[in-house]
């Protein structure tokens, strides 16, 4: 991970109401060596909001991470991991995927985050607004032969279903994704019922104290990763809880974080980041 700074609250940035308070232990990365903000995305018939980064100055075109948020949308840290991403040479994009159904920072809390807004948005509606932007993507300066996606929490699980859904996909990392559940019509699958669909190299990070993903369930998904010899790798990180890797929150296990960024880049590096 690139020069960063820590800072209570990065200028003009802003974390999720139900994220508060934000820790001590935040990180700000530095937007001097990239270019970053907002812009809009076409995507079945509506114009979805999201937030990009690049590095300054690069030839040619660059290899795609799409960032896909926690629960809390693409508040501060989502915005932050964008910016390490383009440090590191990619365009990043995390798009605003609950836009259709609320803003998740009218919420103060985080169940009522998760029942009012949340559990509304569509498995199906999220997986084609990807497709969008990557597609988004590769017009603006990105190389659709080198789609990468991550995502954290919410985002985490969605990565290994796009995993499953977009052929073009090279390479995935999910952070601490649920991987199994009950199913409803918008949430009709869940990680362990596509591992034998999966299209691209997925690697699944996930905290051994985790007290919403049990290590029986990581063990089912190892389970059904092998029945179906998918290119797949989960690392469980013993010491670590939920959202081991949100620097904002008192989950910050710093040692965990940062070696999981380091094997997300090596997995990126190894299957989807070459010409």
């Amino acid at each position: 991970m690139k020069e960063q700074h820590l800072t209570g609250q990065s200028p003009g940035g802003r974390f999720a109401q139900a994220a508060s308070p934000v820790a001590s232990t935040v990180l700000h990365t530095s937007d001097e060596a990239i270019l970053a903000g907002e812009t809009s995305i076409p995507t079945q018939g509506e114009n979805m909001p999201a937030y990009h980064a690049r590095p300054k100055g690069a030839e040619g075109s660059l290899p795609i991470v799409i960032v896909v948020q926690e629960i809390f949308g693409v508040h501060e840290h989502i915005r932050d991991i964008c910016r390490r991403l383009a440090l590191e040479g990619y365009l990043a994009i995390a798009p605003e995927l609950y836009f259709r159904q609320g803003d998740a920072n009218d919420f103060t809390d985080i169940p009522t985050l998760f029942s009012e807004l949340v559990s509304k948005v569509p498995d199906a509606q999220v997986l084609a607004d990807l497709d969008h932007v990557a597609n988004w993507a590769a017009r603006n300066g990105g190389d659709a032969h080198r789609l990468m996606i991550t995502g954290f929490c919410w985002g985490g699980r969605i990565a290994w279903l796009y995993a499953a859904h977009n052929p073009q996909l090279k390479a995935a990392v999910a952070w601490y994704g649920k991987l199994v559940g009950e199913k409803s019509l918008n949430s009709p699958h869940h990680p362990v019922d596509i591992a034998i669909h999966l299209n691209a190299p997925v690697l699944g990070l996930y905290g051994g104290q985790d007290t919403g993903i049990s290590q029986e369930s990581v063990e089912t998904m190892r389970h059904a990763l092998r029945a179906a010899n998918a290119n797949a790798e989960i690392i469980v990180y013993p010491e670590a809880g939920h959202a081991f890797n949100a620097d904002y929150r008192p989950s910050y296990h710093a040692d965990s974080a940062k070696d999981g960024w380091q094997r997300m880049l090596a997995w990126f590096s190894r299957f989807g980041a070459g010409k």
